[in-house]
């Protein structure tokens, strides 16, 4: 299945979006009218009368045939609870209907365990494959020591392992026991299918929560309750890093239903501003108790160094540092002065992007119990909850000094991520209040203000270019001052904030015969962190939309000038790494052609068509989007076309469809939105300031995956960044007015 449909029919909205878990729908499922397509929900397995025998780190099979499949990373809305196991059931040649998926905790056993960079895919597809092949493999010498036959007669297909010559096929659920006895053979040895036998993996499947989330189950986070848990609020100072001096705790305490209220102080450094900071806890017996009670908490804050900073300032200084000398070179291939200064012609343009938070519809919050025995015991949302500093056992063990062991991560799904639950304040914050409130169970709920206002922004910002083209057309110099943030790290020099990079292999870098680019940096007190798709959200907007507009300064067709730019031979002195030229013109053309792209020029007047593409994640997506714009500059998006190539195999055509259109759905919705400062304040606080894309705003989505040989990569976000600059050049397209800033400013896009 390599294309998507376009729901056209209430029913298959309704099914699909229970199949894909994209939508939260109580009470709206019906049996499947197989005339429209849509996909069935599958019952899910009654849970085995006897306990599964565990067979290795991620199978377990019980007497009865149910197998279950532990699912290592955290679920944030991706589908890998689903995908993961995939894989090690299609090896391991089990029937699909007797699986039971189940969430692992956090445990070193299953190696790395992260939501985030698109890993997954190119991480566990040989491996887990091949986990499933080493359980089979036992299941298959437990059957020839059971019939004293030689291994090498056995079979296998949908959980039973057959002995041809004597016409006799096990259940896995009868040998699970004796398998469970044999030594694991090597990983490496194992013998993989050939893709042509596949009966699970690029089978459409729904997401293994979708029934429960349908029926509006208790599966998240916020939805934990363990005995004796009580509810938690906790405030901290409106700018960020700021130290508390004083506050009301007795006048709070006095309160009726109040159980507690006490300060929390910050442990250690948090150079990031990420993790346990300054604040005051108030604990009650439900929730909204304790969230009222923090309306009439009084306190006296030390604002520190970043009280004084503001969007306004970020903008001047920004615009005083592009006219200066760049403080650094990021690359450079030739020598792009000189050859602007023999350019036919020269195009400028300056492109800026704004701060934007990561808004995930479940807001920030954990369970946690620090118990007097010195354990401590966690229920986290958590995209993360080990690897660095930032990691939820890292956070937890410098806070209340326990060692590692004796800490418990429940993984529990998260509702939204988008590399916001990488960071793990929440839970630090959860496991300290925990423990000063008297080692009892807390479970800490962040308001929508607070999960606005304190955030690791995607940093803003500010693109300075400059092109030459030849008396062809020919594009023979490009030049970019990228002006973003910094802080100074434990040496004193300034270094770049997390994910406020611009790369210096950005194309058309390394293609065009002379680049340069640079880079100046300012103080900037926000923390900052990745989004879907970090840096590559932000700089893919100013680059293909600034090609775009050399394009149209050429003369020249912006798809067509695209593909001239991919074929360019690589200059003297230059370094490609990364993008595969050739992949990425196969999926430009094929998005031209799914587009009708030819035919554009005979759209009325106000519709336009805009195309751009990106490579990240071990993803190459070429996008064309077709917007409308009214004449006082109201606008929207009509369709977009997307053509991605990921590899050789789409794991669960369901679910990659759903990140696709996910991601386009993102990446509109933030060319709507911005986060600003003032005072060292974040200015928005909710979603009437900092709006989401609504439902019946959302366009038609055309996804395709071009497939190829390559093994195959992931798609949590690579889909997204080229979304912005199509829907930019199409607005160009359609109004003559070319967008250099976001959000989107609709009086500019008047026209008459």
């Amino acid at each position: 299945m390599a294309d998507g449909n376009i729901v056209t029919s209430r029913r298959f909205f309704l099914m699909a979006s229970a199949a894909g878990g994209g939508l939260l729908l109580a009470g709206c499922v019906a049996t499947p009218d197989t005339t429209d397509g849509a996909p069935a929900i599958a019952a899910e397995p009654a849970k085995p009368a006897a306990p599964p025998v565990v067979i290795d780190t991620y199978v377990a099979i019980a007497p009865d045939g149910t197998i279950r499949i532990m699912a290592k990373n955290p679920e944030v809305g991706q589908g890998i609870k689903t995908m993961l196991p995939m894989l090690i059931a299609e090896e391991l040649d089990a029937d699909w209907s007797k699986v039971i998926v189940e969430q692992a905790d956090a445990d070193a056993k299953y190696g790395n365990q992260i939501a985030g960079g698109s890993f997954a895919t190119p991480n566990h597809w040989v491996p887990h494959r091949q986990q499933g092949a080493a359980a089979r493999n036992m299941l298959i010498q437990a059957a020839a020591a059971r019939l004293n036959k030689p291994v090498e007669e056995f079979t296998t297909e949908a959980s039973l392992v057959i002995h041809a010559a004597s016409n006799t096929k096990i259940p896995y659920g009868d040998l699970a026991a004796d398998a469970a006895k044999i030594k694991p053979p090597e990983l490496g040895a194992m013998k993989l299918k050939d893709p042509k036998d596949y009966r699970i993996i690029g089978k459409p499947m729904r997401n293994w929560d979708s029934p429960k989330i349908v029926r509006g189950e208790p599966i998240f986070g916020i939805d934990t309750k363990i005995e004796g848990m009580k509810y938690a609020y906790f405030e901290k100072c409106p700018v960020f890093g700021g130290k508390l001096v004083s506050a009301n705790t007795d006048e709070i305490k006095a309160l009726p239903g109040i159980v507690d209220c006490f300060v929390v102080k910050q442990v250690g450094n948090l150079p990031t501003k990420m993790g346990l900071l300054d604040g005051v806890a108030i604990v009650a017996d439900d929730w909204w108790t304790a969230k009222e009670a923090g309306k009439k908490l009084k306190i006296t804050w030390d604002e520190g160094v970043s009280k004084d900073e503001s969007t306004t300032a970020y903008d001047k200084k920004a615009a005083e540092l592009a006219k200066a000398a760049p403080m650094s070179n990021l690359s450079k291939v030739g020598d792009a002065a000189a050859a602007l200064k023999t350019a036919a012609k020269t195009v400028e343009g300056s492109y800026v992007y704004p701060f934007l938070v990561h808004a995930p519809l479940e807001p920030m919050n954990c369970t946690a119990h620090a118990k007097a025995d010195g354990t401590v015991e966690v229920w986290a949302p958590t995209q993360r909850p080990d690897m660095g500093a930032n990691g939820a056992f890292s956070l937890i063990q410098g806070a209340l000094g326990v060692a590692k062991d004796k800490i418990t991560i429940h993984m529990i799904r998260g509702g939204g991520g988008f590399g916001r639950r990488l960071d793990n304040d929440y839970a630090v914050e959860a496991a300290v209040i925990s423990k000063q409130a008297g080692n009892i169970p807390i479970k800490l709920i962040w308001t929508r203000e607070q999960d606005v206002q304190h955030d690791p922004y995607r940093p803003g910002g500010y693109h300075n270019f400059k092109a030459g083209l030849d008396k062809d057309g020919n594009l023979v110099a490009l030049t970019n001052h990228f002006v973003t943030f910094g802080r100074p790290n434990d040496a004193g020099a300034m270094a770049v904030l997390a994910s406020a990079n611009s790369p210096p292999q950005e194309f058309p870098a390394n293609y065009v015969p002379n680049h340069s680019y640079d880079q100046s940096m300012m103080m900037g007190g926000m923390p900052t962190g990745p989004l879907r798709a970090p840096t590559s959200n932000a700089v893919c907007f100013a680059h293909q939309s600034f090609i775009d507009e050399v394009a149209h300064a050429a003369g020249k067709d912006p798809l067509a000038f695209r593909l001239e730019l991919l074929n360019l031979p690589v200059p003297a002195g230059a370094n490609r790494t990364g993008m595969n030229a050739d992949r990425m013109k196969d999926v430009v053309r094929v998005v031209g052609e799914r587009s009708g792209w030819a035919n554009r020029a005979s759209l009325p007047k106000g519709t336009g068509m805009g195309v751009a593409f990106y490579f990240s994640h071990q993803g190459y997506f070429a996008q064309v989007a077709k917007v409308k714009v009214e004449q006082n500059g109201s606008w929207r998006v009509l369709k977009v076309w997307s053509v991605g190539d990921v590899g050789s195999m789409i794991i669960n055509p369901i679910n990659a469809h759903n990140q696709v259109q996910g991601s386009i759905v993102d990446g509109i919705s933030e060319m709507h939105q911005k986060i600003t400062f003032d005072k060292g304040r974040t200015v928005q606080s909710n979603f009437y300031d900092m709006p989401l894309l609504r439902i019946d705003y959302a366009p038609q989505i055309d996804s395709h995956f071009h497939i190829t040989s390559f093994s195959p990569t992931g798609l949590g976000e690579p889909a997204l960044p080229p979304v912005l600059p199509a829907v930019a050049n199409a607005l160009f397209a359609a109004t003559g007015k070319r967008l250099r800033t976001l959000p989107v400013n609709q009086s500019e896009l008047r026209w008459s």
